[in-house]
């Protein structure tokens, strides 16, 4: 069983940071032709900027399950240093237990709000339906969650080991 959950942490990495470096490959070319469009052809896109800034969400939100996924996330810790091992797997198990609770907050506030666009039919630009772009923010809040969320028995088990 801890098999097939290694092996879908495994993949869900593997498709992350295919993600990340996807998105990033084609910012890099999208803003460099825009940039070349406006200064040598006095044109553009006009579909570029906004694209731009909603992947700009994108790429945030997908490094910022890779930083969970890797227990490498910003922390605020002022205890840490101060206590033995098993007190430091303690307080972490209640910092990600608070963290999880805070993403699991915002992921179900995001999903209502991707429903409400999805409902209403709002456009972001073009045809392009404002729940598509908006998407992103409940899954990857979502899935940090359950990430904090399982990461809180791995850390207990670790701190009561000797």
């Amino acid at each position: 069983m801890i098999a097939i959950f290694e092996k879908l942490k495994g993949l869900s990495i593997r498709l992350e940071e295919g993600l990340m470096a996807l998105m990033l490959s084609i910012m890099i070319l999208l803003a460099t032709g825009q940039i070349l469009l406006r200064n040598v052809f006095d044109t553009g896109l006009f579909w570029a900027d906004p694209t731009l800034r909603l992947m700009v969400l994108w790429l945030a939100l997908l490094g910022a399950m890779a930083a969970t996924h890797d227990d490498r996330h910003i922390r605020i810790d002022l205890f840490s240093r101060f206590l033995n091992a098993r007190g430091k797997h303690i307080v972490q198990s209640i910092n990600d237990l608070f963290s999880a609770t805070v993403c699991a907050v915002i992921s179900w506030h995001a999903g209502r709000l991707v429903h409400l666009e999805w409902q209403d039919g709002t456009q972001l630009f073009g045809s392009l339906p404002a729940w598509l772009g908006e998407i992103i923010i409940p899954i990857g809040f979502g899935i940090m969650a359950l990430r904090f969320l399982f990461s809180v028995p791995v850390r207990l088990i670790k701190g009561s080991k000797p």
